[in-house]
């Protein structure tokens, strides 16, 4: 049989195949980084909107729209500082901030960048401090409001990657749970020792919370992180 010719290419060659298969794929590349490129603006802006309404929401302003989270961010929010553990002020951040301690992720706080928000609600100060530990399945994070005290629960807010559906997932998913944190004190009575912590049976309401029936490793994960996380945050706790 006569091998098809399209203006001097053989079709039916290899070569023809190979070069076909690399145009297509450079040309399907160069779409996706064009899209990718177009939509980042889109994605940043909604992960900064999203990021703005966990921070308000350990400050249980819930609920809100995402057209007024901006402006209450901006109202709440005195500063964003980047803080060292041993006590230092590495960046003071801003009013509303979104530059200094905003910016910052897990990764920077493994490598002792302590964000710290400074916060205003109804005439009193409160402090945001984020936290990442480990669940069942994946990372578990969020933020814990306290006193001007430095000492007690004024809301938490906590999310997940891949836990189980009504097990793990309740961290997040479930507002009554959350809200079961405000109130306890995060040290125990000598002032030293972090306690707050989530476990089967609650013994001591100072400090404990009840966990989710059947997420018992989820739970461990969210008293681990707040041991780990708060012993970062050691000296700026206890220097009253």
């Amino acid at each position: 049989m006569e091998e098809k010719k399209t203006k001097g290419f053989n079709t039916n060659s290899d070569v023809y195949t190979v070069v076909y298969s690399c145009i297509i794929v450079i040309i399907v590349a160069f779409l996706l980084a064009f899209v990718f490129k177009g939509l980042k603006p889109l994605q940043e802006a909604n992960e900064s909107l999203d990021k703005k309404k966990q921070i308000l929401a350990a400050l249980n302003i819930r609920d809100i729209k995402d057209a007024d989270v901006v402006a209450k961010y901006k109202e709440v929010i005195l500063a964003d500082e980047i803080i060292d553990p041993s006590g230092p002020v590495i960046e003071a951040g801003t009013p509303g901030g979104e530059k200094a301690a905003f910016k910052l992720n897990g990764g920077d706080y493994k490598k002792d960048k302590l964000a710290l928000y400074i916060c205003k609600v109804e005439g009193e100060t409160k402090y945001i401090i984020p936290v990442y530990g480990m669940g069942l399945w994946g990372p578990i994070s969020g933020y814990v409001a306290i006193n001007s005290d430095k000492n007690t629960v004024y809301g938490a807010y906590f999310t997940h990657e891949s836990e189980t559906a009504g097990l793990g997932a309740e961290i997040k998913d479930d507002v009554s749970w959350q809200q079961k944190f405000q109130g306890k004190k995060l040290f125990a009575e000598n002032g030293e020792k972090i306690a707050l912590s989530v476990v089967k049976k609650v013994e001591n309401p100072v400090n404990q919370v009840d966990g989710i029936t059947g997420a018992t490793l989820t739970c461990n994960g969210v008293t681990d992180m707040f041991s780990e996380c708060f012993a970062k945050y050691h000296k700026f706790l206890t220097d009253k």
